[in-house]
C-alpha cells in the first residue's frame, strides 16, 4: 500500500490534551501535519499547541465538548476555515466510571455513553460528508482492548466501547464504495497514561490499572501510522491480542476471571474518595504519562499468569468431543 505523505496534511484530534492524544499530537507534529487541537479545558491545548508549533507545525485550539453535537460541528467548520480541508480525523476521547453498576449513578453510566459512544458518532458525522464531497479522508476511532473484553466494575465503559467496534465495523460496510476514504480502529492494552487517576471512582478505593502497562507514545506511532498507511484494524500491546484471543475462546470465563481480580485488587486497596473525575468537568493535568509504570507492584503479575491458565483450560475443553 502507498505510504501518504503527512507533510501540509490535515489532522483534528480530540481528547488532545493529555496521554494518548497528546503524545499523538506531537507525533503528528514531527511529522509535518497542520494539527486542529480539541478538548474541553483551553489552557492545556494551548501548551500542547506551543509544543507543535516547536517543532515547526501549525496548531490551531479548539476548546471542544465531543458530547454536543453542535460544537464538533464547529470543530469541523473552524478546521476547514483555517486549513481549507481535513485529510485525518482521530476520535480520541475516552473517559470513565469504576465502580458496581449499581452503586454507580446512571448519570455516570449516561455520560460515559455520550462521550464514548456518541463522541465518536459526533465526529464521524461532522467530517464524513466533507470526506465524501473530497472522496478522500482517514477517520480512526480510538477504542481499547476493552471493545473485546469486557471490565467488570466498569459496565458503561464496556458498553460504550462494544458499541464503537460494531460503529466502525457499519461505518466500513457504508463506505465500501469509497476506496480512498478509510475507517480505522485502535485498539490498545493498558497504556500509562492519566486515564485511571482522571475517571470517576465510586468504589471508595484508590484505583491502579493491572501490569502490564505500555507506553503511550506506542498508542501514537500506530495513530500515525494509520494515517499513513490506513487499515481497518490495529492493536497496540501484546497483552490486547492475548485478551482479545481469551476473550473468543470463554467470554463468560473471561468476565467471571475479570470480575475475582477487581474485587480481590478493592478489598486490597487504599481507601479513597468517590468522586466524578472527569466526567462533567475537564481533567486538571496534561501530561503523556500516568506514573503508574513505576508503581505498579510485581506481585500483580499472578493476575495475569490466572487469567492466561483459565483460558488454556477454557480452550483445551472447548476442543475435546462431546
Amino acid at each position: 500500500m502507498k505510504r501518504r505523505q503527512l507533510r501540509g496534511r490535515t489532522v483534528v484530534l480530540t481528547g488532545a490534551s493529555s496521554g494518548i492524544g497528546r503524545a499523538t499530537a506531537l507525533a503528528f507534529a514531527d511529522a509535518g501535519a497542520h494539527l486542529v487541537l480539541a478538548a474541553r479545558n483551553a489552557a492545556p491545548l494551548e501548551d500542547v499547541a506551543e509544543q507543535c508549533r516547536a517543532v515547526g507545525a501549525q496548531a490551531l485550539v479548539v476548546p471542544t465538548d465531543v458530547t454536543q453535537a453542535d460544537q464538533v460541528r464547529a470543530l469541523a467548520a473552524a478546521a476547514v476555515e483555517r486549513f481549507s480541508a481535513i485529510d485525518v480525523w482521530v476520535n480520541n476521547v475516552g473517559v470513565g466510571a469504576v465502580g458496581s453498576f449499581t452503586e454507580t449513578p446512571i448519570e455516570a453510566h449516561r455520560r460515559v455513553i455520550e462521550a464514548n459512544l456518541l463522541g465518536h458518532f459526533h465526529g464521524a458525522h461532522a467530517v464524513l460528508r466533507h470526506f465524501m464531497a473530497r472522496k478522500q479522508g482517514v477517520l480512526i476511532n480510538m477504542i481499547s482492548l476493552g471493545a473485546w473484553a469486557a471490565a467488570p466494575y466498569a459496565a458503561a465503559y464496556s458498553a460504550s466501547k462494544f458499541g464503537l467496534r460494531g460503529f466502525s465495523e457499519a461505518l466500513r460496510g457504508e463506505m465500501s464504495g469509497w476506496p480512498d476514504i478509510h475507517v480505522c480502529d485502535v485498539y490498545p492494552a493498558f497504556m500509562d497514561t492519566p486515564g485511571m487517576a482522571h475517571a470517576a471512582n465510586y468504589t471508595g478505593r484508590r484505583l491502579k490499572p493491572a501490569p502490564p502497562l505500555y507506553d503511550p507514545r506506542l498508542a501514537a506511532e500506530a495513530i500515525v501510522s494509520l494515517a499513513r498507511a490506513p487499515r481497518a484494524t490495529v492493536t497496540v500491546g501484546a497483552a490486547a491480542t492475548a485478551l482479545r484471543a481469551g476473550h473468543a475462546v470463554s467470554p463468560l470465563l473471561s468476565s467471571w476471571i475479570g470480575a475475582r481480580v477487581v474485587e480481590r485488587y478493592l478489598r486490597q486497596a487504599d481507601t479513597a474518595p468517590k468522586g466524578d473525575g472527569n466526567l462533567y468537568a475537564p481533567s486538571i493535568g496534561n501530561a503523556i504519562d500516568g506514573g503508574f509504570r513505576h508503581s505498579t507492584t510485581p506481585c500483580r503479575w499472578w493476575m495475569w499468569a490466572a487469567l492466561g491458565g483459565a483460558l488454556w483450560l477454557g480452550a483445551q475443553a472447548v476442543r475435546r468431543p462431546r
